[in-house]
């Protein structure tokens, strides 16, 4: 790439980290459902067909969106899984850290919530793909276990699928709002202890 389309490619990139960020703050502000491409435009000082140059529809802009909040989860992840300790820590932590993620992000604001439904509800890939990255990085700290003798011998595949599986209230956005809301006697510390005694 030469030096003239590395300054189209970082002047499109600061364009679409702008409409991001105003998309945001007024998805935030107002809620997804009531904030429309042409308030983004004009937020932004220009037309509702600038912003189509860079993406077909709200709905595109909310899946970018969802990609970049969920990334900060996965680089969180990502940093944890490199850690020099023990798999078992690694993955206890791996779950809290999540979960704290779940309850600042996508619970403390409604508006944010809301966003997060919608993704969910219409089954976008970002989700899913989000979901599969967090398992391939489980299963890679299950088998670095099982090959330090801190966890038997199993498919570490599988084994990642039933654990997230096992602690999704932890971090599902939704199901995590229902429990806040419930008096349990069970902390999210019990469940991925519980959890982990599976793998011994």
């Amino acid at each position: 790439m030469d030096s003239t389309e590395q300054i189209v490619d970082l002047a499109r990139q600061e364009n679409i980290t702008r409409i991001l960020d105003t998309a945001e703050r007024l998805f935030k502000h107002y809620g997804y459902t009531k904030t429309n491409v042409a308030d983004i435009a004009k937020d932004l000082g220009m037309s509702p067909a600038n912003i189509y140059r860079f993406f077909s529809s709200k709905a595109d802009i909310h899946k970018a969106l969802a990609h970049r909040m969920l990334e900060a989860g996965r680089t969180v992840a990502r940093a944890n899984a490199a850690r020099p300790a023990s798999a078992t820590e690694r993955l206890r932590d791996h779950f809290l850290q999540q979960h704290q993620i779940t309850v600042e992000t996508f619970l403390h604001e409604n508006k944010v919530h809301e966003m997060v439904v919608v993704a969910i509800e219409e089954q976008w890939s970002v989700v899913e793909d989000h979901i599969r990255q967090l398992q391939t990085i489980v299963a890679g700290i299950i088998r670095e276990g099982i090959d330090a003798g801190e966890f038997r011998e199993q498919d570490e595949i599988l084994a990642s699928e039933c654990m997230c599986a096992t602690v999704v209230s932890l971090c599902h956005p939704q199901i995590v709002a229902e429990c806040l809301i419930e008096d349990r006697r069970m902390t999210p510390a019990d469940l991925v202890e519980f959890a982990l005694r599976a793998l011994k």
